[in-house]
């Protein structure tokens, strides 16, 4: 649960602080999470692989100077563990807070000739993709390849399901929509499009007050009335208006509202 009861703080996805200036590029890794909203926790390198500590050590090192801002599940991780480090250990470089087995097994890998053949599958995706699903792709290839069982016809198979579902998933009436994000417009003042969990199917949402009533976000006492009035500590479900009314200050910016309150009204 998080601190404002919101329910939804623990899986917001890093944002680069606005306005801050910096020349440090940022890798392919990094950026797919920021462009398809997608925490820290949820990236799908191997675990323990070189690329899934480099991804928390790139993170670390741009949220310490303020560039970077992420949800409470990261933000913890970043603060209270030191993933993404490494430390000596008898003479041996090794990764700090990564629990690993006593004696762990050797993971049984592919054939050089299979690992070749699906990196040629990879790479023949580039231009063909967008390029955050091209790193996707690469990544899901690296991470599928040390599972017990897997064969390149079945990773290909997995890759090619997950990537088509993931193409359906951001189509609303035939047209590519972003999820999640609420916009002005639409039946009512506000709209957004989510996933319906028991269809399968992305909805869109219409919400907000039509009477001309101005949303008053910064004062404490209209959003405890509105709070109350509305139940919103039970509006849990994603699909119906209620819920996105309930947590309209947290996007204030993204709708050009005025307020810096960010949770329940």
């Amino acid at each position: 649960m998080c601190s404002c009861g919101c329910n939804t703080c623990e899986t917001k996805a890093p944002l680069l602080t606005e306005g801050v200036l910096f020349e440090q590029p940022i890798s392919e890794n990094l950026l797919y999470h920021i462009k398809n909203g997608k925490p820290l926790t949820e990236n799908t390198f191997r675990y323990g692989s070189t690329a899934f500590i480099n991804l928390w050590k790139e993170a670390r090192t741009l949220y310490s100077r303020n560039i970077l801002d992420v949800g409470d599940e990261d933000e913890h991780i970043l603060l209270e563990t030191h993933l993404g480090e490494y430390g000596m250990f008898e003479g041996e470089r090794v990764p700090l807070d990564l629990p690993m087995l006593e004696e762990e097994e050797e993971l049984e890998e592919l054939t050089r000739d299979d690992q070749a053949d699906l990196l040629k599958f990879g790479r023949s995706m580039k231009g063909k993709v967008p390029a955050q699903m091209y790193t996707w792709i690469l990544s899901k290839i690296d991470n599928l390849k040390y599972l017990p069982g897997m064969t390149p016809e079945k990773i290909k198979a997995i890759i090619l399901k997950d990537y088509s579902n993931q193409l359906s998933e951001a189509k609303y009436q035939g047209k590519e929509v972003s999820l999640g994000k609420p916009k002005r417009g639409g039946a009512k003042k506000f709209y957004v499009y989510v996933m319906n969990p028991k269809t399968k199917k992305v909805k869109k949402v219409s919400f907000g007050d039509t009477s001309g009533l101005s949303a008053k976000i910064n004062n404490a006492k209209a959003r405890k009335a509105f709070a109350d009035r509305h139940d919103c500590k039970n509006k849990k479900d994603k699909t119906k208006a209620g819920y996105w009314s309930c947590r309209l200050p947290r996007y204030a910016s993204l709708l050009g509202l005025k307020g810096s309150y960010s949770g329940f009204w």
